[in-house]
């Protein structure tokens, strides 16, 4: 048996539950449901893979955490629009900033995913530490965020001129923002790897005991 299947199921259920109820919040009266499904549809389908590989391949509680956080943030994002998010609209009003900063964060949180593609790559490949793990784990990183935000170009060219475009885009007249996104996508993939590396290559390790 596994870690994730044997200490902490009741712990998983609750993250579980948590996504669930953030879920539902987002879908009552969000600020458009055409926004919402552009944002929010991909990350429903991510669940469902991640709950249909629970018992084939478990992964460490703390990648579940990080699903969880990233979760919670894209459905936010879903609710509100990622530029109309009200914490952040609050912020820029108090320190007179030129937008709204939430998808600024949100890719830099993104940055956590790296953890998870990290554990892909030891569990399932002969890199298992050192600089060739970091260097394929970012790149991987990276090229999820760079396709991300091809996709979200494609979408705007496809839906231009539209309140949909406008609501995934969330570029608030700023030229660079894909440039800014995958910017924060990169400081936050090297500085999550740096803090969570060595806790995940304990939790890993344990895993691996516990399923001998």
């Amino acid at each position: 048996m596994t870690e994730n299947r044997t200490r902490y199921p009741k712990f998983h259920l609750f993250l579980l539950f948590i996504i669930i109820a953030v879920l539902v919040w987002s879908l009552i009266k969000p600020h458009r449901y055409s926004s919402w499904a552009a944002e929010g549809i991909p990350v429903v389908i991510g669940l469902i893979i991640v709950i249909a590989t629970y018992r084939r391949f478990p992964l460490t509680t703390l990648s579940y955490i990080i699903i969880t956080i990233l979760a919670i943030l894209e459905f936010i994002g879903s609710h509100y629009t990622f530029s109309k998010v009200p914490l952040f609209d609050w912020i820029k009003d108090e320190y007179d900033l030129k937008r709204n900063n939430y998808d600024r964060f949100g890719h830099f949180i993104k940055g956590m995913a790296v953890i998870i593609v990290r554990e892909i790559i030891i569990r399932k490949t002969q890199i298992q530490k050192g600089a060739w793990l970091f260097l394929f784990s970012f790149s991987i990183l990276m090229m999820i965020a760079a396709l991300y935000e091809i996709i979200e170009m494609l979408s705007y060219k496809i839906a231009k001129g539209t309140q949909i475009a406008k609501g995934f885009l969330g570029m608030q007249g700023d030229r660079w923002d894909a440039e800014w996104d995958m910017t924060m996508a990169l400081l936050g993939t090297i500085v999550f790897y740096i803090l969570f590396a060595r806790l995940h290559d304990k939790l890993i390790k344990k895993m691996q005991r516990k399923g001998d």
